[in-house]
């Protein structure tokens, strides 16, 4: 299993096919995403491609997107 730590470089992370979501908005705003290995998922910020990434494990992830889509993060988008 490859091990993949915060902070290491997006461009070093083996095999990384980041996705964006469809909504971003064309001129590099936007959060990126790419399955690490069977466990993690890690994030990055597509400004910076080759900056650190952010590893969390897929049931860390999974939570998140809940917590999303329950709207409880609404709050940071005014």
């Amino acid at each position: 299993m490859i091990k993949v730590t915060n902070g290491t470089p997006a461009s070093d992370i083996p095999g990384a096919r980041w996705t964006k979501a469809s909504a971003s908005d064309g001129i590099g705003d936007c959060v990126e995403l790419a399955r690490v290995n069977e466990t993690e998922v890690a994030v990055r910020n597509s400004r910076f491609p080759d900056g650190p990434a952010l590893v969390f494990t897929r049931s860390e992830f999974i939570a998140f997107l809940d917590g999303a889509s329950q709207g409880e993060f609404n709050v940071m988008t005014v």
